[in-house]
């Protein structure tokens, strides 16, 4: 099982996220992501797979990117500052948070998905 799967439980896109891999049998594991969120060389590797734009890596709408003022402030930083904040403050990585060997996915959008099934 290569496919990880950053999400949590308190989360609907990602109790559909999960639904949608149990729905087509895709293996994966799943991972809290509060209490084990993914690391700067997982954030790294995300940002690969969404074509190196840091900002899709951030819950723009949570509480926390609110809090920190990101929206004026996320222009600013460079690709390793903002990875590194990522990885600092758990509450701002977007989820559900999905990687696996060959490929990534933020947020829950079914045609991203499929990928895993592959």
């Amino acid at each position: 099982m290569n496919l990880r799967v950053f999400s949590y439980a308190g989360c609907g896109t990602c109790r559909k996220a999960l639904s949608y891999l149990k729905e087509r049998g895709i293996t994966h594991e799943v991972l809290p992501i509060r209490e084990q969120p993914p690391g700067v060389a997982e954030l790294r590797e995300m940002l690969q797979h969404v074509g190196g734009d840091v900002r899709r890596l951030f819950n723009s709408s949570g509480e926390e990117c609110r809090r920190l003022n990101l929206k004026e402030r996320l222009p600013q930083l460079s690709a390793p500052e903002a990875l590194e904040l990522l990885a600092s403050n758990r509450g701002l990585v977007k989820r559900p948070f999905a990687l696996s060997a060959s490929a990534g996915a933020v947020g829950f959008k079914p045609a991203e998905w499929e990928r895993f099934a592959e």
